[in-house]
């Protein structure tokens, strides 16, 4: 009992160290340090671009068959935040999505909280408080994931959740 505790603890430990390793850039940064208004959304009063950021990452976990990325906003005045982006099925080849959201063959995108598949810019009310954007670039065990047409985020964040070897974030801000 006790030998199979120590080795799932160097396991654990090895995996943690591993994951470490795992990086995400997003480049998205305006001057100010905040996501660029070309970046934001186009409509709701907001008069951004709507462009998808270029993403980039390295240093993915041994094993890597795919790839997902998801971007939320936990501070969307919701009740349950703001899904802007989810994307699955991107090919373990892949370590760099471009300016614009093109995706690699295979991979696809899961309806937003905008009703689309694609990247849906910040957008957050006048006069809150800079929002947070997580994005999340998850490192997964299984070559794709076989999630329904008309899946949400909430699903398919579900469905990734357990196959995740590991995970790279980056967390970006935006207010109006």
């Amino acid at each position: 009992m006790l030998r199979s505790m120590i080795a799932t603890l160097f396991a654990a430990s090895a995996f943690a160290a591993h994951a470490g390793d795992f990086s995400l850039r997003v480049d998205a940064a305006g001057a100010s340090g905040h996501i660029a208004q070309k970046y934001t959304f186009n409509g709701f009063g907001c008069t951004g671009q709507n462009l998808a950021p270029a993403l980039h990452w390295q240093g993915q976990p041994a094993g890597t068959r795919s790839f997902a990325v998801t971007v939320y906003d936990p501070d969307a005045p919701t009740g349950s935040g703001w899904w802007h982006w989810v994307v699955l099925n991107l090919p373990a080849s892949t370590n760099t999505l471009p300016e614009g959201g093109t995706l690699p063959t295979g991979a696809r995108g899961v309806h937003n909280d905008f009703g689309t598949t694609t990247w849906g810019g910040p957008c957050p009310p006048v006069g809150d408080k800079p929002h947070h954007y997580v994005f999340t670039v998850y490192a997964l065990d299984v070559p794709q994931l076989d999630v329904p047409d008309n899946a949400t985020a909430a699903l398919a964040g579900f469905m990734l959740h357990g196959h995740v070897l590991g995970k790279a974030q980056q967390t970006l801000t935006y207010g109006r």
